[in-house]
């Protein structure tokens, strides 16, 4: 017995968005707020032949947006990554940058920014990454916001278990080098790191006004965040260094 193309399969990896399923080569997720972006940032990649993000095929039947489903392995969990793996990364995202950059899109600001670029929110195949995926989050932006992101959700780690802070710097080398930035921008890196993580604190402490929400599992989450911010700030100067 084989199943239905039509059986809808709950992806259960999102954070942030509920009811998300996956229905033969499509994934439906309802709408929000930022649909109407999102549809015309990926109509935009589409356009320029973008590989590295679905395509929106608009509403279904129920009123949800609709997307192209990209095969291959998105990370549960965050974990460490090969050289390899974190140079693609930054390759990846400073290509999805400039297919944005000078767009109407942009809103003045210089590209439009993922927000959320983490391993969770790539997709892998052949244990490479090759496109990203939930661009609820995606808005106008500076670079430095998705490069602060992926280089703390990429290299860094505040885990007993993680390498050491100056291996952890050497790949957030790896990661500047393979996206292209420039010397003036390497300077800014680490700060735009610890923008992000405590932004992200902030994000998930906003959350815990709905009451539907996990309290226990936000909570965790906002203490990880402050401690990869300790962690980062305690290591700023290794951090910097190796960026130099």
């Amino acid at each position: 017995m084989t199943d239905s193309p039509d059986a809808e399969v709950l992806l259960t990896g999102g954070r942030i968005t509920p009811g998300v399923v996956r229905v033969g080569d499509t994934v439906r997720r309802p709408t929000t707020a930022s649909s109407a972006f999102v549809a015309e940032l990926l109509a935009h990649l589409e356009q320029l032949r973008f590989t590295g993000a679905p395509r929106y095929l608009g509403l279904d039947e129920a009123g949800r947006d609709t997307f192209s489903y990209l095969p291959g392995w998105v990370p549960a969990k965050f974990r460490r990554w090969t050289d390899t793996q974190v140079a693609a990364g930054g390759a990846l995202l400073r290509s999805l940058h400039d297919a944005t950059r000078d767009s109407d899109l942009t809103g003045g600001r210089p590209v439009v920014c993922h927000h959320d670029p983490g391993p969770n929110n790539t997709v892998f195949r052949h244990g490479r990454p090759v496109a990203f995926i939930d661009f609820d989050t995606a808005a106008p932006g500076d670079p430095l916001e998705d490069l602060g992101y992926v280089a703390w959700t990429w290299c860094v780690s505040s885990k007993t278990t993680a390498p050491p802070a100056a291996a952890q710097a050497a790949q957030v080398r790896i990661l500047a080098d393979a996206y292209g930035l420039t010397a003036a921008d390497r300077t800014d890196v680490v700060t735009a790191m610890l923008d992000r993580q405590s932004r992200n604190a902030r994000w998930w402490a906003d959350r815990l006004t709905d009451h539907s929400a996990d309290a226990e599992q936000i909570t965790s989450r906002i203490a990880w965040s402050e401690r990869e911010h300790a962690y980062t700030r305690a290591n700023h100067a290794t951090f910097a260094a190796a960026l130099r």
